[in-house]
């Protein structure tokens, strides 16, 4: 059974970064964990008390390709190492309305295409909190 688990997540003071890491295991019918993850792409959400859960960032199965929500355009950075089945979020110049539970996300096999809606994703992550003090 695939599995996600994040984690990287913490309590940070505005202005300052945090890295998340998502790091994928187990096993599709007929792939390895790294095989199936290489051929995934993936995204990261976000969900804060009493909002929505909303989309972050996402990349395409090889990492030639990313997309941006608009609040963390410029700040954010989303990277894969397929090598180790892992995918991370570095979060530059965090601010309050950052702090939220981030869940990392995978669309099965579907190689080269970019994911922006929730519903669109297989496997999901356990969750990781991230609270950012003014």
């Amino acid at each position: 059974q695939v599995q996600l688990v994040e984690s990287g997540g913490g309590l940070v003071q505005a202005g300052g970064s945090l890295r998340l890491s998502c790091a994928a295991s187990g096993r599709t019918f007929s792939s390895s964990a790294m095989g199936w993850f290489s051929s995934s792409p993936m995204g990261w959400f976000r969900q804060a008390p009493g909002k929505e859960r909303e989309f972050v960032a996402a990349i395409t199965s090889s990492g030639g390709s990313t997309k941006y929500a608009d609040s963390v355009k410029g700040r954010f950075t989303i990277s894969r190492d397929n090598t180790k089945s892992t995918m991370y979020l570095q979060m530059n110049s965090l601010n309050v309305e950052d702090t939220a539970v981030y869940y990392c996300a995978a669309v099965l096999m579907k190689g080269r295409n970019i994911f922006t809606r929730a519903t669109s994703y297989d496997v999901w992550g356990q969750g990781t909190q991230v609270t950012v003090s003014s």
